[in-house]
């Protein structure tokens, strides 16, 4: 019997571990694609003025925390994503919030927007790099264009300071403070100037203190630590000499848990308990010794030493949370200390006055005339924890954007005008452009254009009708106009007064053509198989 010449077919060989999986080609890159534009979709409602909420539930139920937001970084932040391109669009909305503080929605939408147009040219047969040389042409042009069409006023200071209000203003617009928008614009831009031009915004600090209405929220010289001093000590200081200090009361404290004693009698006991309080006694005195009048630890006192220090006549602060010392050493320009068996080496905090104060129902300490003359605290009141939650947010955002333009001070049209204005120069590039890349440079415009047309939508109004009108304005040179929200009409923004910073809008064109180019890249996915755990060792 002759055997057949045809071989069986060889099984395929096995190269990744078991529980390792790979996507590979054109699977990879549709996962990628479907991930990123789901991330996009998302967020997209709550981009504009006229943008919807999201509600965000924990899902421990025992919490049950709700967060109501349209803050796209937080949003992002809290849902939990497994798609790989959709937690590059996550990072880049979190590195958005980091930089400049705004613009987060608006950088994943673009990336969103940008790779949605991909996927289209990729299913006309344009390979991945000739797509991405036509985007980096188009983000030159576009970064070029968006230059030219900023204007620096800042030598004019009253002019500059209309300019501030007016990015302030149109920060809250698309947040929940938009119905009080002069109000706290006015609280954001007071808080900045105070700044003198240094950037440091760890000098403002936020207190969110419920009960009010939002409009009950103030700014206030100073600093204010929630916290309150111990019994019998001085409730108010005048020529305040502060010790800083992160440390153990009680370091030598027989802690009752794990722990076990062998006494012969009730009194060794005693003498314990005895040696135990003449170690906290010895450590109060080392700190008494620094001759400070305020001691604030980040640390619990415990009653003992609340106690000394009451008959010493100086006010101890317990538990004062870390960021709560850290901000109060950069503005009383102490030191936080650790140890203190050197009082000469030790800096400490100053300020004129230390006094309670209430806001609400609850009692505050309020520093004042701390030698950082630009700290200040804005304190912030409405209904309800979310609601007090989303306000300081949208008050960081603003404070953020406001600094930054104090550091760069370039300012821009919004309403979608600088969109249209990129999306114009683009196309102009494009129609110059011969051979394949000239459709990448013009979905790349597309998806500029995208972002006016998605406000213009979230609005309720005819998209259509509007992003038509507005493209042949700037196709005429006319690009300082936009998108008038309130009426629904393509009007001049230099009249409307919507200005954004520069800076916002350079990092949400870099930003989001970058995510995208990144993710067009890929052609492999792979999944590594999870570290196995040694069965002997188990329980170990």
């Amino acid at each position: 019997m002759m055997m057949s010449s045809v071989a069986n077919p060889l099984r395929p060989i096995q190269v990744l571990k078991t529980g390792a999986d790979e996507e590979k080609a054109e699977t990879a890159r549709l996962s990628s694609f479907v991930g990123a534009i789901a991330v996009g979709d998302l967020v997209k409602s709550t981009l504009g003025p006229k943008g919807m909420d999201k509600i965000l539930l924990c899902e421990d139920r025992r919490s049950g925390k709700v967060e109501i937001t349209n803050d796209g970084a937080t949003i992002l932040r809290s849902i939990g994503v497994d798609n790989p391109a959709a937690k590059v669009l996550v990072d880049i909305s979190k590195t958005q919030d980091d930089e400049v503080g705004d613009g987060t929605t608006s950088v994943t939408v673009l990336a969103c927007e940008l790779l949605k147009e991909a996927e289209q040219l990729i299913a006309m047969k344009l390979h991945p790099q000739t797509i991405i040389s036509g985007w980096r042409k188009a983000v030159d042009v576009a970064r070029q264009a968006l230059e030219n069409s900023a204007i620096d006023d800042s030598q004019n200071e009253e002019l500059f300071k209309s300019h501030l209000m007016n990015i302030a203003r149109t920060t809250l617009s698309s947040k929940i403070l938009s119905q009080h928008k002069d109000y706290f614009s006015k609280l954001a831009l007071d808080a900045i100037l105070r700044l003198k031009g240094s950037c440091n915004l760890e000098a403002i600090q936020i207190i969110k203190k419920p009960g009010g209405t939002m409009t009950d929220s103030f700014l206030d010289e100073g600093f204010l630590l929630d916290k309150k001093p111990g019994v019998n000590q001085p409730k108010r200081i005048e020529n305040a000499k502060i010790l800083i200090a992160n440390t153990p009361m009680d370091t030598d404290k027989i802690k009752v848990f794990g722990s076990r004693i062998k006494v012969e009698s009730i009194a060794k006991l005693g003498e314990i308990e005895v040696a135990e309080k003449e170690k906290m006694k010895d450590k109060v005195n080392q700190i008494l010794a620094h001759k400070c009048n305020v001691f604030v630890n980040r640390q619990l006192i415990y009653n003992y030493p609340e106690q000394l220090f009451a008959d010493a006549n100086v006010m101890a602060i317990e538990h004062a949370d870390f960021d709560g010392i850290e901000r109060l050493a950069l503005v009383t320009d102490g030191e936080i200390a650790s140890t203190f068996n050197n009082p000469t080496q030790v800096k400490l905090g100053r300020c004129d006055l230390i006094e309670e104060v209430m806001i609400g129902e609850d009692t505050l300490l309020k520093f004042s005339g701390v030698p950082l003359g630009e700290a200040c605290t804005i304190v912030l009141r409405g209904a309800t924890e979310q609601i007090i939650d989303e306000a300081e947010r949208s008050m960081h955002d603003a404070l953020c954007v406001l600094s930054q333009t104090v550091k760069y001070p370039k300012i821009i049209y919004g309403g979608g005008a600088s969109e249209m204005l990129m999306a114009s120069a683009v196309s102009d590039l494009a129609a110059r452009t011969p051979g394949k890349e000239q459709f990448a440079i013009e979905a790349f415009a597309k998806a500029l254009r995208q972002l006016p047309t998605i406000i213009a939508d979230n609005a309720g109004y005819d998209s259509a009708q509007l992003i038509s009108q507005l493209r042949a304005l700037h196709q005429q040179g006319q690009h300082t106009y936009g998108l008038d929200m309130e009426n629904g009409i393509v009007e001049d923004i230099s009249k409307l007064k919507i200005i954004e910073a520069a800076v916002v809008k350079r990092q949400v064109l870099t930003s989001a053509a970058e995510a995208a180019e990144m993710i067009l890249r890929v052609d492999n996915i792979i999944k590594a198989a999870p570290r196995q755990r040694n069965p002997d060792r188990r329980g170990h």
